[in-house]
C-alpha cells in the first residue's frame, strides 16, 4: 500500500493547488512589495473577519518605511554578494555534514522501517513544537550553541552503539533512539 500513502501527499498538493486562487494574497506582501494599500486593508478583512486593522497596517506602514531603500535580492544576487558568505559556507557545511554523518548506516530489520519512517516523522514534529516555543525565551545563538553541542554528544553515543551492535542486539534499538534525538537536537538548534 506504499503506493496510496505515497500518493496521498500528491493528493493534498492537488487539493491546495485547486483552492489556492480563492484566497487573498498577504497582507504584507501586498502592501510591502506592491503597495496596495486598499488590497491589504481587503486581504486583512477578507482573512481576519471584520474588525479595526489600524494598529496592524500602522505596523506594517513602518516596516515599509524601514524597508524602503533595501534592495530585494535574487538567489543569484546573494550568492554573488561577499557579505552573505560566512553565512553560506556554514549552511552548506551544515548541510554536507547531515548528508555524511551516517545516520543511515543504522542496520534495521525491514519489519521495522515504518515504525523508524514514523518515529522521524514525530520526532521532527517534537522538534518544531519545543523549538518555537522557547526561541523567544533562550533566543537564537543558545539553541544554536546547544543544538550542536547536543548533535556532537548524540553522535559520539551513536558511533559507540553501532560499533557495538553486532555485539549487542538491542543497541540498534538504541541506535534508532539516538537518531531521533539527534533530529531533535537538529530541529531545535541548527
Amino acid at each position: 500500500m506504499w503506493n496510496v500513502l505515497l500518493s496521498f501527499s500528491g493528493l493534498v498538493a492537488l487539493i491546495q493547488l485547486l483552492f489556492l486562487p480563492f484566497f487573498p494574497e498577504s497582507p504584507p506582501y501586498l502592501l510591502l512589495q506592491k503597495g496596495d494599500k486598499a488590497g491589504c486593508l481587503k486581504a486583512m478583512k477578507q482573512l481576519w473577519g471584520e474588525g479595526n486593522y489600524h494598529t496592524e497596517f500602522d505596523d506594517m506602514m513602518k516596516e515599509k518605511a524601514v524597508t524602503k531603500g533595501t534592495k530585494i535580492m535574487n538567489v543569484l544576487e546573494v550568492l554573488k554578494e561577499p557579505s552573505v558568505y560566512p553565512q553560506l559556507s556554514t549552511m552548506l557545511l551544515l548541510l554536507l555534514s547531515l548528508q555524511l554523518c551516517g545516520l543511515s548506516a543504522v542496520d534495521l530489520q525491514e519489519s521495522i522501517i515504518p515504525y523508524v519512517s514514523l518515529g522521524v516523522a514525530i520526532s521532527e514534529l517534537i522538534s518544531i513544537i519545543f523549538c518555537s516555543s522557547i526561541i523567544d525565551h533562550f533566543g537564537r545563538r543558545i539553541l544554536l550553541w546547544g543544538g550542536y553541542l547536543l548533535m556532537a554528544l548524540i553522535l559520539v553515543l551513536l558511533e559507540t552503539s553501532l560499533l557495538l551492535s553486532d555485539q549487542f542486539l538491542w543497541m540498534r534499538y538504541g541506535s534508532v533512539i539516538l537518531i531521533f534525538l539527534f533530529i531533535i537536537a537538529y530541529g531545535i538548534g541548527p
